[in-house]
């Protein structure tokens, strides 16, 4: 059970979307909410406040009289479930309201406490609202997507429930929910916000992480079986550059192949003074997709640690508008709802697990070409050369998904086109940014399953299963019990689908 109180970590986060653990709402909260609410409600009596007593956007101009004000929230509400495209999965769309309940939780808002309470149980009976992918311009907030959530929260749209989309009202009827109590500007408060993006960005780097973690894996070992020198992952080597991404991985790579007999040392060989050959037939240092891997993941992991840094500032933040200070008795107007934060963030993330994703297609490419590695048979093909294609066929796919993520890879948060009436004259494009950067994850767990597989036949190849670290045996063994060696040609497609899954929840 985690209890959403004064902050929200990002581990505790990650152990409610992915480790289906409950939420409580301390007294905490719900003193801070109840206080907010009684607060905003008084103290909007006799002003102009944007949102509760005036029309939105470009129609703020416009006074809405006292009689009409909880209708206009209904109507925000179910004028911009508009969204197209294909939904959300229940991972990010369960990550938006928790990241929406934290922000509210905080007490700026001026929501009824039934808000509160009516996400939390969202949350805990895993029903998640129907959120499509294209919507928002992640400026005024995620203002299409986020209604989509609030249309569940009053009863209305459409949910996701025990595997079946069904209609809200249906679900409320058989879990005995009520929708929300609309009072002053909950439908405001529940749209205008950063949440969905933020949703996205946590379940990204939760995957991201992952995929660095296989990425290490593999790159680790293609050394082995190409038996690399040790020196360029040495600590004496990475420390004297001073960058801690790239001296934790190259860490890593000497953690992982510790028990490895295949690494060899440099001076046991090319130092031992008794070489004589004038044309070596052994390579000096490896290409650069296998020598250079601190140095390129390094910076994949730096980056992905500070995404994960402004994630978990952006949802233990608040950003709606107006904001409600219940402390100096204020009502602020500005734009907290503004996502370039996560904006730039996915760009930034979504650019190193291009380059991960580059450097485990060209890995791959080393160990299929056969004149380049002098070790392997071409395509790392165990049957009948010219007769059987090995791993062939499945190079077309892992080079044309690398080639989609370079193209997805350019950014968003330079993409603004202005829109509600010049209102909205610059915005983030962060939402669209998120959606973009899980596409470019997982396209990277399809590229790496392939190279995964292609590394476990090379192992039976050399015949290596008894001289890999423990690490790469431990995976080879999990990838042998999706896919047996093969020398006859088989239909890839399931296999390299299981192996994809395997990366994934592993």
């Amino acid at each position: 059970m985690n209890t959403i109180n004064e902050y929200l970590s990002l581990a505790e986060f990650e152990a409610i979307i992915f480790g289906k653990n409950k939420v409580a709402i301390s007294d905490v909260v719900l003193n801070r909410v109840n206080e907010s609410f009684n607060f905003l409600k008084e103290f909007s009596g006799n002003k102009v406040i944007y949102g509760v007593n005036t029309g939105f956007g470009p129609m703020a101009q416009y006074r809405i009289k006292e009689s009409d004000q909880i209708q206009l929230q209904y109507n925000l509400i179910r004028s911009h479930s508009s969204g197209t495209g294909k939904p959300l999965n229940p991972e990010c769309a369960k990550a938006a309201i928790l990241a929406r309940l934290n922000t509210l939780s905080l007490g700026n808002s001026g929501v009824h406490p039934s808000v509160i309470h009516l996400m939390a149980e969202l949350i805990n009976r895993d029903i998640t609202p129907l959120i499509f992918e294209h919507g928002g311009v992640g400026a005024s907030g995620d203002l299409v997507q986020l209604s989509h959530l609030a249309l569940v929260l009053i009863g209305e749209g459409e949910v996701f429930y025990k595997g079946e989309r069904r209609a809200t009202a249906e679900v409320f009827e058989i879990e005995g929910l009520k929708p929300i109590q609309v009072e002053i500007r909950e439908g405001l408060a529940l749209i205008n916000g950063t949440s969905v993006m933020t949703g996205i960005g946590v379940v990204n780097v939760h995957y991201a992480q992952k995929l660095l973690d296989w990425s290490l894996k593999a790159s680790c070992a293609i050394n082995e079986l190409v038996q690399a020198y040790d020196d360029h992952f040495s600590q004496e080597l990475n420390q004297t550059k001073r960058h801690k991404g790239q001296q934790e991985v190259a860490e890593r790579m000497r953690t992982n192949l510790s028990d490895s007999t295949l690494i060899r040392k440099r001076e046991d060989h090319l130092y031992s003074g008794e070489n004589t050959e004038e044309i070596f037939k052994e390579k000096v240092q490896e290409y650069y997709s296998l020598r250079c891997v601190p140095q390129i993941l390094g910076p994949v992991l730096e980056t992905i640690n500070n995404v994960a840094s402004i994630l978990e500032d952006e949802f233990n933040s608040a950003n709606d508008n107006p904001i409600i200070d219940v402390k100096n008795q204020h009502v602020y107007h500005g734009g907290n709802f503004h996502g370039d934060y996560i904006s730039l963030e996915m760009d930034k993330l979504k650019i190193v697990i291009t380059k991960l994703t580059m450097l485990a297609e060209r890995q791959l490419n080393y160990l299929l070409n056969s004149k380049i590695n002098e070790l392997l048979p071409p395509f790392v093909n165990l049957g009948t050369l010219g007769f059987n294609f090995g791993m062939q066929g499945v190079q077309f796919v892992a080079t044309s998904t690398t080639a989609e993520s370079q193209t997805l890879s350019n950014p968003m948060y330079v993409h603004s086109i202005p829109n509600n009436n010049d209102n909205q004259d610059i915005v983030s494009m962060g939402t669209n940014a998120a959606v973009m950067t899980a596409k470019v994850i997982e396209n990277s767990f399809e590229v790496l399953a392939i190279e995964l597989i292609t590394i476990a036949q090379a192992i039976d190849y050399l015949d290596q299963k008894g001289k890999i670290s423990s690490v790469t045996k431990k995976w080879y063994e999990d990838i042998r019990n999706i896919i047996p060696t093969f020398k006859e040609d088989q239909v890839m497609y399931p296999f390299v689908q299981k192996v994809k899954d395997y990366l994934i929840n592993s």
